[in-house]
């Protein structure tokens, strides 16, 4: 069974930073891509950032970039989003994904179609 929990979500000042991690089970990561995706209330889902399974390369959302990294730890079998200079609009459930196709998963900006999730956690950035 396939499973991905994510971890490291909480509560933040602006300008703060939070490390998520996404632990995998059932099935190795280093043949998935894997991708970040938020969604804030009454908001729709978005993409926030991938890396793909093939070459390692990366994908962030125009929202992000320059503030948050993306990275995994095959060895682990985790992935991990590190969030610095969190702004209000941050605040979200963050969702963990995983996918993977014969040849490899090629991530670009804003993907949001992943084979597995993981539950979310909530991130909330507020004085």
């Amino acid at each position: 069974q396939v499973q991905l929990v994510e971890s490291g979500g909480g509560l933040v000042q602006p300008g703060g930073s939070l490390r998520l991690s996404c632990a995998a089970s059932g099935l190795s990561l280093d043949y998935y891509a894997v991708g970040w995706i938020r969604q804030a209330p009454g908001k729709e889902r978005e993409g926030v950032s991938c890396i793909s399974s093939s070459d390692g390369s990366t994908a962030y959302a125009d929202s992000v970039k320059g503030r948050f990294t993306i990275s995994r730890d095959d060895a682990k079998n985790t992935a991990y989003l590190e969030m610095n200079s969190l702004k209000p609009e941050d605040t979200a459930v963050y969702y963990c994904a995983a996918a993977s196709r014969p040849g490899g998963y090629v991530c670009y900006e804003g993907l949001t179609e992943f084979d597995y999730w993981g539950q979310g956690t909530q991130v909330t950035v507020s004085s």
